[in-house]
């Protein structure tokens, strides 16, 4: 990385990242905090509220047990005329004690909206008993009422009061947002059932609860409801959601269950905090929404200022790193991209020397130091190439010996037999091979090395008549490229000496050429006894041969690579890998029982082109 990068990347890493990061962790704290606060603050203002709740409706249930006390229910449902029961309708002096002091209690409620008895033994206009009448408002007949699961629950709360809320049954309560109670009637005598009270009362003092209790300052957006444990909203002192479902303003999903919970979501496409407190006794939880804006507005302008802050401090880092941190890199970056030149093989470039200051002696010191490199780097090429060259003729040196002892002894073998012809035409064939094997010279054209390569064929035929065949198939264009001598036929003596051995079958040995990618493919193919996969793995590039000891010791020929075998072919892997590079060499595919397939890759080139650069890349 560049100084000035590595620089610049420390003021931020040290300076602006852990600033940057503690105002992060700071922010996401307040954030935490501030919804941590306002839940308990929320927790507080819902109990509240659900105590002020209770209490209405305690004095509400205070208010039907009096009348059940003083019996006003039991006269109303006893009278002679039910029709005529309604309190505020009737006289003053018409009405006894028990009347009186029931009907100044309600007159003290002014909220009451509607009072009604369900009669058991009336019948026809009997049925309903109006205690406190209301305009406009038509009573369920006592049939259907009876019919519904609110009766059952009724009659098994066994004159305990049922609440009802807005929107819950609007059959039976209207569609006013008003609390209605029920509860079973009972003479008090015999504690028989003989009715049903229905009460309504208004929102009036619930709206004035959630009105006169607020969350938090006055700035923050709060707003209040009651939801049923099925998520409708039942009252909303705003009046805008009310009979409205909850969960069609919020994605989270909402378990109404016992005590309190709180978390922040969206709430009609706002961010807030969503607060539910589910009310003792009853199957009601009181909401509060709180919109989160209002309550992180000092957290977001203290963020807002934070980040111009940092935004200042990295603008400041910029100027310095651009102003002051390039007139000391500059020098150094001029060096590195000299270094890096060199790196990629001009070792020939110098750098510029000027001024007096370190970086001109820095300077002049790499400049004198790729000088002695030169002159390092000139000579050991020097001993490269003749190290190179010396191994070479070890390598040819090894073939030679190798090859004429195989060749002799098959010449031996014809003159024991008296075949002079063949004796004849073998060392005609033979004064060709040594004709091509004794120039000084490591490279020939193909057409010689195929034409040693025919002569050596035609001797082992001479040889072993009936054992194989062969064939040369390499087009005439490619004759004339250049090839490393002594290169086809190590590794056609190979196919012939070891793939046959104790064959049973005609022998057949070929040889094709072809070019691709400009490079020279030479393949020799034989269907041979092949190799086993642990033959293969003795074949290694720029090895010597282990010496290994028998049984008792003693070092002998048996031992060492079953008599040498491959050494042709590894001879002439290692001399293509030393003349052309490692990019070239010879890639062998054999299997037990289906013969030998040796492929050899070298450049493509002409006779007396330099080769040398090529097989360096490769």
């Amino acid at each position: 990385m560049n100084l000035r990068y590595k620089l610049f990347t420390a003021f931020l890493g040290l300076i602006i990242i852990p600033l940057f990061t503690l105002g992060m962790i700071m922010f996401f704290v307040t954030y935490n905090s501030i919804e941590k606060k306002y839940s308990q603050q929320s927790e507080y203002s819902l109990k509240a509220i659900s105590y002020s709740i209770s209490n209405v409706f305690k004095d509400m249930n205070n208010v039907t047990d009096n009348g059940i006390a003083t019996s006003v229910f039991h006269m109303a449902l006893s009278a002679d005329d039910p029709s005529k029961q309604d309190l505020t309708d009737a006289e003053q002096l018409s009405l006894n004690a028990s009347q009186r002091n029931f009907r100044s209690l309600l007159y003290n409620h002014p909220s009451i909206s509607y009072a009604f008895l369900y009669n058991f033994n009336g019948k026809g206009s009997s049925e309903i008993v109006s205690v406190f009448t209301k305009e406009n408002f038509r009573t369920l007949p006592y049939e259907k009422f009876k019919g519904s699961e609110l009766y059952q629950e009724v009659m098994e709360l066994n004159g305990v009061p049922k609440w009802l809320a807005p929107h819950e049954y609007p059959e039976l309560t209207g569609t006013e947002p008003v609390f209605t109670q029920i509860r079973l009637i009972k003479e008090l005598s015999f504690f028989q059932n003989i009715g049903i009270l229905v009460v309504q009362i208004k929102n009036w003092e619930f709206e004035s609860i959630f009105r006169n209790l607020k969350i938090g300052d006055s700035s923050q957006k709060v707003s209040f409801m009651l939801v049923n444990d099925n998520g409708m909203i039942l009252l909303d002192p705003d009046h805008g959601l009310d009979g409205q479902d909850l969960s069609s303003f919020t994605a989270k999903k909402i378990s109404y269950k016992p005590g309190f919970q709180s978390f922040r979501t969206e709430f009609a496409g706002e961010k807030s905090i969503l607060s539910v407190y589910h009310l003792k006794d009853y199957p009601w939880s009181l909401v509060s929404v709180t919109s989160w804006d209002s309550l992180s507005r000092e957290v977001t302008v203290f963020a807002r200022w934070f980040v111009a802050v940092i935004f200042l401090c990295l603008l400041a880092a910029v100027i310095f790193n651009l102003f002051f941190m390039n007139r000391i890199t500059g020098g150094i970056a001029v060096i590195v991209r000299f270094m890096r030149r060199v790196e990629d093989g001009d070792l020939t470039t110098r750098v510029e020397e000027k001024g007096n200051d370190e970086m001109t002696l820095l300077a002049r010191g790499i400049n004198d130091l790729m000088n002695k490199i030169n002159t390092l780097f000139n000579r050991i090429q020097v001993e490269q190439r003749r190290k190179n060259q010396a191994e070479m003729r070890v390598l040819q040196a090894q073939i030679k010996p190798h090859f004429l002892f195989n060749t002799l002894e098959s010449i031996n073998v014809l003159a024991v037999q008296n075949e002079g012809r063949k004796v004849s035409e073998m060392v005609y064939r033979l004064a060709g091979i040594l004709r091509i094997s004794i120039q000084d010279r490591d490279e020939i054209t193909l057409q010689e090395e195929v034409t040693h390569l025919r002569n050596y064929l035609d001797i082992q035929k001479f040889r072993f008549e009936d054992v194989f065949d062969y064939e040369i198939d390499i087009p005439d264009e490619l004759l004339g490229c250049g090839i490393l001598k002594l290169t086809l036929q190590p590794l056609v003596e190979n196919s012939i000496q070891h793939g046959f051995e104790g064959i049973g079958y005609h022998g057949v040995v070929k040889v094709k050429g072809w070019e691709e990618r400009g490079n020279l493919i030479l393949r020799i193919q034989d269907n041979g006894i092949g190799m086993t996969p642990a033959q293969l793995s003795m074949f290694q590039y720029m090895v010597n041969d282990p010496v290994e000891t028998d049984a008792r010791g003693q070092t002998g020929e048996g031992v060492r690579h079953q008599e040498r075998r491959g050494l042709g072919v590894r001879s002439v892997a290692d001399r293509i890998r030393i003349e052309y590079g490692n990019r070239y060499g010879i890639f062998i595919c054999a299997s037990p029982g289906t013969g030998t397939v040796i492929q050899c890759v070298i450049p493509k080139y002409e006779q007396g082109e330099d080769h040398y650069a090529k097989g360096t890349a490769g």
